[in-house]
């Protein structure tokens, strides 16, 4: 199966190693991964900050560097649940109406992608340690993804996986809200944390690096004992 890559912004930027990990896995479930250069945001920056003109533009270059028939996976539910959920109201009645329909339709988070469209579960991977899980807003709700990462971390050997309290709370982070709103981020933040924590958990796994990156900096921060990982980065250790 031909699959197209999106590396969403930040990944690109600031934490490669998902995006190289990614590929890894699929390829390992028998994927041909290509990647167009080309590529750049998906636009949900502007347009969460109100620019629907300047993101439409950014969009356009979307749909247009997505174009054909592939698969299109990325490592971050928060950008596939902006494509799926709201390029299509964006471009209604306009030419690119039906195109837009069909992209929404292949566009695909990993966890989702392996579990509900390849059948996949069991990865092979090896992880000896405890963790706990956070389902991001974008994911849960934007995308109805719940079991799949936990699906398939229940596969990976040595890994015992401890659910927090309040698992489908908001992490604080949500783009420009940390922003925006900084003194009520880092306290939703914080409580995150102290949920993790309680687990005695030693890493906070999730679908969406842009959480945790946002309960990073607040680990680092109080210096607290745990750290964050990306669900792809799980799946891709120990072979």
């Amino acid at each position: 199966m031909n699959v197209q890559l999106f590396i969403p912004c930040f990944i690109d930027q600031l934490f490669p190693q998902v995006g190289f990990n990614m590929v890894k896995v699929l390829q390992k479930v028998g994927c041909t991964v290509h990647y167009n250069t080309e590529q750049t945001c998906c636009g949900q920056p502007a347009f969460n900050a109100g620019f629907r003109g300047e993101a439409k533009e950014v969009c356009s270059k979307f749909v247009k560097d997505f174009a054909g028939n592939d698969f299109i996976v990325a490592p971050s539910a928060s950008c596939i649940g902006f494509v799926k959920n709201y390029y299509p109201s964006l471009f209604n009645n306009t030419s690119l109406h039906n195109q837009v329909k069909a992209l929404s339709e292949k566009v695909f988070e990993l966890s989702d992608f392996l579990v509900n469209v390849l059948g996949v579960e069991d990865l092979g991977a090896s992880f000896p340690a405890k963790v706990t899980y956070h389902d991001s807003c974008a994911a849960l709700r934007e995308c109805n993804i719940k079991q799949e990462p936990r699906k398939l971390l229940s596969h990976v050997h040595g890994l015992q996986l401890v659910e927090m309290n309040d698992v489908e709370t908001c992490c604080g982070f949500g783009g420009t809200f940390a922003v925006k709103f900084e003194p009520i981020s880092a306290a939703m933040g914080d409580q995150k944390i102290v949920n993790a924590l309680a687990t005695e958990a030693e890493y906070i796994i999730s679908t969406d690096m842009s959480c945790l990156m946002h309960l990073q900096g607040i680990i680092n921060f109080q210096q607290k004992p745990i750290q964050v990982m990306h669900l792809a980065d799980v799946l891709a250790s120990g072979w």
